[in-house]
């Protein structure tokens, strides 16, 4: 039983469980999906099944091991671990132990019964058998004459396969550190982000340089994708648009690679921020669009994504009729799908769908809603994040210029900007702040409160 390497990570598993447990699937049911998905052994997907850690299953047999009195070695997580890659065959007593546990059998966890061969009866077949089975051998050619040549290849074989194929643990571990990082990435500074995410890709790099088989290069190929496309959303925020869009085209090139519709669908409405944020809004519009096409028939959170951030972008260039459209889809859609997990920066959780329905309420003119969407966001957001908090409060500072109170419009984008954090203080966040500058008449712009504002946003980080 040797696995095949994941190209999926571990919330994929988690997923596939939680949809089971739902609609009330076996265990078996459940370990079946998550192999045939996930690509790994029976034995793993038994354990992810039940939703059990290496560690936490290796105490499970051996407490289950001196409760039932068995002769089973010891099983640690790192020897869990090497049967679950097909490295190490359990022994007899653990097998049945891991068929007790997993209430399985041999079959099920990936182990074929093994029928032993009594030597007595064991009968060599005659030549007149041979021949009645096919051609006879050619006259002098036997299998020992072979070994040698045979032992050669096989050798050579498992060489080639040793230096270009990368374990499970190193796929992995790297899974592991983009998780950790995608959910810093919610409340950490974008620089610093990007040391980070430069230094995580350095290694799917080098793991990505030599010939991999198919479903290894796919899981590296998802990788680049969702750290390319964390940097490129970094570049933006600091105003870097040239760089910002050749990351932006980077994580596209690896999403197509990977042939994963949602990875391919999000990087799209992702790469819709920039131009939103920087225009040309068509541009925004287009990507967003298409990013909703892929999500078209899965109700996903990346579905729910793509048409709010259609919503919004439409809503500023003034189509109303789509703008409309696409927020009740991105409702519609966010109420049958997953969000994800709300610490993590690819999830689409409630608070996030807020953000981009004020953005396009705000825009389309419809203050009243827009503020009302604005208030019941803001408590969702925890005290550690990132911008989001402040671009709600700067969209409430757009609303009350709209409703001809520019003074207190420009105090509250001013006293927004001033309690951002430095890090965070990046010119997308000012490029938001001089939309406010930007609603009021131009009779206006010269008050004591709109000049102050001016005067805020010409300072450097370090003076604020």
């Amino acid at each position: 039983m040797t696995e095949r390497p994941s190209p999926h990570g571990p919330s994929c598993a988690k997923r596939i469980r939680a949809q089971g447990i739902a609609n009330k699937w076996s265990p078996a049911r459940i370990a079946s999906e998550i192999s045939a998905c996930c690509q790994v052994s029976p034995l793993r997907a038994a354990r992810l099944a039940r939703g059990l850690t290496l560690r936490a299953a290796a105490v499970l047999l051996q407490e289950t091991g001196a409760t039932i009195g068995t002769h089973a070695p010891r099983t640690d997580a790192e020897q869990l671990r090497l049967y679950e890659t097909g490295r190490h065959r359990p022994h007899a007593a653990t097998l049945e132990l891991l068929c007790h546990v997993y209430e399985s059998t041999l079959e099920s966890l990936g182990f074929a019964a093994v029928v032993p061969v009594i030597a007595g009866n064991r009968k060599a077949p005659s030549a007149s058998s041979a021949e009645a089975r096919g051609q006879a051998p050619p006259k002098g050619m036997r299998l020992d004459h072979l070994e040698d040549e045979m032992e050669t290849v096989r050798r050579a074989i498992n060489r080639t396969l040793a230096m270009t194929t990368v374990s499970t643990t190193q796929l992995d571990l790297l899974d592991l550190q983009i998780n950790t990082a995608r959910r810093e990435y919610l409340y950490q500074p974008p620089l610093m982000m990007i040391r980070q995410l430069l230094r995580i890709l350095g290694e799917v790099k080098e793991l990505s340089a030599d010939r991999q088989p198919a479903s290894v290069q796919v899981r590296l190929s998802e990788m680049t994708a969702c750290v390319s496309v964390l940097i490129a959303d970094a570049l933006m925020k600091l105003g870097k648009l040239d760089m910002s869009r050749s990351w932006y085209d980077t994580a596209q090139t690896a999403a197509e690679d990977s042939d994963n519709p949602e990875l391919r669908a999000r990087v799209r409405a992702q790469r819709a921020m920039l131009p939103y944020y920087y225009g040309p809004l068509a541009e925004a519009v287009g990507f967003a669009h298409e990013a909703r096409l892929i999500s078209r028939s899965r109700p996903t959170a990346t579905g729910a994504f793509a048409a709010a951030a259609e919503a919004r972008a439409r809503a500023r260039q003034g189509d109303v009729n789509g703008a409309e459209e696409a927020i009740g889809i991105a409702r519609s859609v966010f109420e049958r799908c997953d969000p994800g997990d709300e610490a993590d920066a690819f999830a689409f959780p409630y608070r996030r769908l807020l953000l981009y329905l004020s953005g396009a309420l705000t825009a389309l003119g419809r203050t009243r809603e827009a503020r009302m969407v604005q208030e019941e966001a803001i408590v969702l957001y925890p005290e550690r994040t990132g911008i989001d908090p402040a671009l709600l409060r700067l969209e409430t500072a757009i609303c009350l210029a709209r409703e001809r109170s520019p003074a207190e419009a420009c105090r509250l984008a001013g006293a927004t900007v001033l309690r951002v954090p430095s890090g965070h203080r990046t010119p997308i966040l000012e490029e938001r702040a001089r939309h406010v500058l930007g609603v009021l008449p131009p009779a206006v712009r010269q008050v004591r409160e709109a000049r102050e504002l001016t005067e805020i946003l010409a300072l450097p980080p370090s003076r604020m």
